[in-house]
């Protein structure tokens, strides 16, 4: 079970079955993430588009859309879980805003290059995931041009697992769970183009 935080369906409680194998991000260290994306960031969620790879049963995607987000993307690989995710937004009237697909993160990253930007992406990925398969990742996200200039990927892992980035910026700890924060790749300069142009001639 979890609670949506704030928003049209502040303090609604959201249970999946008992079989279903989840580990929602926990309320306090939820809180604790969107006041930071609200005061650090400040994003207006009704005109950003947020991509949420390894969306479970929807703790973050159905968050963001309670606060107003209209352009939001789950990415989740169980099936079970995915159906969840839509059952509820259509109970919630929420499924108009969220587009929720069925894929391997990683797949779905490999095959969706260069197709959409987002403002803000957040990965909550298996807590038993080993550190090479974060970078791979990371890599994945940062450099296949899906964040805009703008926007910041945050990923949530066990504190234990250090993480180590050129792009990123911090990292926040809340008892067993972190947030990582990374900006974009920085773009080049039409001035840079221009001499690598030059360059290649």
């Amino acid at each position: 079970m979890y609670r949506i935080i704030s928003g049209q369906w502040k303090a609604k409680r959201i249970s999946a079955p008992k079989n279903f194998d989840v580990r929602p991000t926990t309320d306090f260290a939820k809180e604790a993430l969107f006041s930071i994306i609200e005061n650090r960031f400040r994003f207006d969620f009704g005109s950003i588009s947020v991509l949420d790879l390894f969306a479970g049963i929807g703790s973050l995607s159905l968050e963001f859309t309670s606060r107003g987000c209209k352009d939001l993307t789950s990415v989740e690989m169980n099936a079970k879980h995915a159906a969840f995710i839509s059952t509820t937004s259509r109970e919630l009237e929420m499924d108009s805003q969220i587009n929720v697909i069925r894929a391997d993160v990683f797949e779905y990253l490999k095959k969706n290059r260069n197709r959409k930007t987002y403002e803000l992406i957040v990965a909550d990925p298996p807590f038993e995931m080993e550190v090479p398969k974060y970078e791979e990742l990371i890599s994945l996200v940062l450099n296949n041009n899906y964040l805009k200039e703008n926007g910041v990927f945050i990923l949530e892992h066990q504190s234990r697992t250090k993480l180590q980035h050129p792009n990123l910026t911090d990292t926040r700890k809340y008892g067993n769970v972190s947030f990582s924060f990374f900006k974009p790749n920085e773009r080049p300069t039409e001035e840079t183009s221009e001499t690598e142009n030059e360059s290649a001639e």
